[in-house]
């Protein structure tokens, strides 16, 4: 049975489970069954059942048909977030960065300065455009594109770097704006006591 959290946020009102139409229901049993609970941000999102399938349908794209390692993914969700001030999704998915790039301290060092994570020139790269992109997207150019590519990125990875950076500077905002908690699940995901 799926309960979704009263408390999951603050600012809008959490819809019941068994209100929510049957499409929602099956997405939010089958992530429930996966992960074990149920993430809060599915609670959070049902309260506008389109923009809960809009999100989840760009999500799921971005996650199924990428060129970049889901490891890779998570690192920019974290670094963006991180940036963003984001609460949920620096928990959240930081406790992905953890499970997927299987190490129990990058997203701790990704969240606090993504600059001095232990991190590859490549991934550092990735961040620095991304980070940009989140913060000063009037001043990307051709020339930050070109240094991913020159750093090994093919240009539908660089697409998916941009896609990712978008969505969940969108993600975060909705998040703060819903003022959406992470479930405390997610505070001890993927390192190493578990």
């Amino acid at each position: 049975m799926v309960d979704l959290s009263a408390d999951a946020m603050g600012n809008f009102p959490v819809p019941e489970f068994e209100d929510l139409p049957e499409d929602l229901r099956e997405r939010i049993a089958e992530e429930t069954e996966r992960a074990g609970f149920t993430p809060n941000v599915f609670a959070g999102f049902a309260y506008k059942p389109s923009h809960f399938r809009a999100f989840f349908a760009y999500h799921d794209a971005i996650v199924d048909d990428a060129a970049l390692a889901r490891e890779e993914i998570e690192m920019i969700i974290v670094a963006v977030s991180g940036v963003n001030h984001c609460y949920y999704c620096n928990v959240a998915h930081g406790a992905l960065v953890r499970i997927y790039a299987e190490d129990p301290l990058l997203a701790d060092q990704l969240v606090a300065n993504y600059r001095t994570a232990d991190i590859s020139d490549q991934h550092r790269t990735m961040l620095d455009v991304a980070v940009k992109l989140t913060e000063r997207p009037a001043e990307v150019t051709r020339e930050d594109l070109d240094e991913l590519a020159d750093a090994g990125f093919s240009e539908e990875a660089i697409w998916d770097i941009g896609a990712v950076t978008a969505l969940f500077n969108l993600s975060n905002r909705m998040a703060m704006f819903a003022d959406m908690r992470p479930n405390e699940e997610f505070h001890t995901l993927g390192r190493g006591g578990e």
